[in-house]
């Protein structure tokens, strides 16, 4: 156990070298010039400011030499200045996460409370009515359009209806809770703050909700699949030739050797949550790193778009490795 747990270390530490080398060349390959982009007209027109705020940045040496630097800032923490804000792109980041995390959490805890067991009951009820409906569900969340999902809530629960609250984590008029952990479910929780906290649930409602259509929609289909083949198992027949319950066989027998597949999925899902959030912050107005991103983009702000690249390919190789992890827990032929 102990050997598979270091091989799976120094995988994730060489991926993890690998992957700032490619992003940190991407990112300077991007066409468009940073400094032209920050500047106005007049002083873009001006070579001598313009050479000075390319060595303000690094920007005068050598690709190389400015990668250097980045691992050297790297190892002590430091993901460099951001151009756009004038900020540690450390610190930017550790102001937008919290929003993110919270939304992305919220998302996956309903893709797997809705999607596992409707995925279990159209597995165990295989051509009925509620596999059918398992199946519209899985269709309708894969194939629509996030920011078209998006638009359709807001404009039928928000703009017609009016049963939810506008954009954004609070109401205008509310004051985020006092806490240290920046997620106001948990901090107004902790300040006993009942008014912030159902506030917060109010707006977390649709962007959840349309974040995690996708993911309920994949969760769905792999727990289907992954339950089917257990179902089929000659340990199953075994199983309900003693006369087990119908409910101990399910659930004690077919579940935990279905869940690999859908421990994997949902591992990548919640990686992909964290990450994938733009379009859903963009049309809520939700202050992480989504928008955060978008705007980094759209200044070719380079160092906060390798900051925050880099920060999401950890995230994912972080996720991979905990769901490794967890196969020698689910399987014990993976501790062998």
């Amino acid at each position: 156990m102990s050997r598979y747990i270091v091989q799976r270390l120094v995988t994730a530490a060489m991926m993890a070298i690998l992957a700032s080398a490619v992003i940190f060349l991407i990112a300077n390959f991007v066409p468009g010039d940073p400094v032209l982009a920050q500047l106005g007209d007049i002083a873009a027109s001006d070579p001598a400011t313009v050479a000075r705020w390319r060595a303000k940045w690094g920007l005068d040496l050598p690709l190389w030499e400015r990668y250097w630097i980045f691992l050297q800032g790297l190892v002590q923490g430091d993901l460099g200045q951001s151009i756009a804000t004038r900020r540690p792109v450390l610190d930017d980041i550790f102001q937008y996460a919290p929003a993110t995390i919270e939304l992305a959490t919220v998302s996956f805890l309903l893709s797997l409370i809705i999607g596992i067991p409707l995925g279990i009951a159209a597995a165990v009820w295989r051509d009925g009515w509620i596999d059918s409906a398992a199946r519209v569900v899985s269709l309708l969340g894969v194939s629509a359009p996030t920011f078209w999902l998006a638009f359709i809530m807001l404009a039928i629960f928000y703009g017609g209806l009016g049963w939810a609250p506008g954009p954004g984590r609070l109401d205008p008029i509310a004051f985020p809770p006092e806490g240290p952990t920046g997620l106001f479910l948990l901090d107004s929780l902790w300040a006993g703050d009942w008014e912030t906290f159902s506030d917060t649930v109010a707006h977390l409602v649709l962007p959840s909700v349309v974040l995690a259509a996708a993911t309920i929609g994949l969760i769905t289909r792999t727990t289907r699949a992954a339950m089917l083949d257990s179902l089929q198992q000659d340990y199953i027949r075994v199983s309900r030739a003693k006369g087990m319950r119908e409910r101990t066989t399910i659930l004690g027998h077919a579940l935990p050797n279905a869940l690999v597949p859908v421990v994997t999925l949902g591992g990548l899902a919640y990686a992909n949550l964290l990450a994938g959030a733009v379009m859903t912050e963009t049309v809520f107005s939700w202050p992480g790193l989504g928008r955060y991103t978008f705007r980094s983009a759209a200044a070719l702000d380079f160092p906060a778009i390798v900051g925050i690249t880099l920060v999401v390919s950890v995230t994912f190789l972080l996720v991979n490795l905990a769901v490794d992890l967890s196969y020698a827990l689910l399987d014990p032929r993976v501790r062998r």
